[in-house]
């Protein structure tokens, strides 16, 4: 019974303990935490934090249960324009923007509802735009083995337009090309052209504009 109750408990001490830590942060920050504006603050931003940051506790499996279908079709499926938000592991500070993702079936497809549920299970973490990119493009060509998988992402970085360089009108683009969309150029074209961004503007996962976007917001 001790243990079931230490069990129970648990969650309310750790939650407790973080609302601490906030209060610590805005007291570091010259704020008074007890004033009527910011008393409540520290639950309000936990639970903002737990809910961005909930893709830590999803997993796939359940994510594609009962998603994927059997079907006779080669042809590209393109999931395009899908919102995401994520926080920037560097600064905490939000990045976001549209989603597009390309895959050709072998034998299987994905239930169209599903791309962008995994697109938030990966975003509600702290990310790089470069790594959830190639997350969402790998678990897809994992999970049922198409042909090709592309993904591209455009996004504004809060981290480069409210300080640092302070460039609000800046976004990066940022792609995964496997499979038949890396080794075939017309495939790569085509996606491109139904996506509406132009074949030049990316290059097989080699993008001049998000290259060094990590290290850039570190340094900054």
């Amino acid at each position: 019974m001790m243990v079931d109750a230490a069990n129970r408990l648990q969650p309310f001490l750790y939650n407790r303990r973080m609302q601490e830590l906030i209060r610590q942060l805005l007291a570091e920050l010259g704020e008074d935490p007890t004033r009527e504006g910011l008393i409540n603050t520290p639950k309000r931003v936990e639970k903002a934090l737990k809910f961005l940051t909930s893709g830590y506790d999803a997993n796939i499996d359940d994510v594609l249960n009962g998603a994927l279908f059997t079907v006779d079709y080669s042809e590209m499926v393109i999931v395009k324009d899908v919102d995401f938000y994520s926080l920037c592991e560097h600064h905490l500070l939000p990045f976001f923007g549209k989603c597009h993702v390309a895959y050709i079936p072998t034998t299987k497809v994905i239930g169209l509802s599903k791309i962008p549920r995994l697109i938030d299970v990966y975003s509600r973490r702290l990310q790089v735009q470069e790594r959830l990119t190639n997350q969402i493009a790998n678990v897809i060509l994992e999970t049922i083995k198409p042909m090709g998988v592309a993904v591209v992402m455009e996004a504004s970085h809060l981290c480069m337009s409210m300080r640092g360089v302070e460039k609000q009108n800046s976004f990066a683009v940022t792609s995964a090309m496997l499979g038949t969309f890396r080794s075939d150029p017309r495939t790569r074209s085509e996606f491109l052209e139904l996506i509406k961004l132009r074949a030049g503007a990316i290059a097989s996962r080699e993008l001049t504009p998000s290259a060094g976007l990590g290290l850039e917001c570190v340094n900054d």
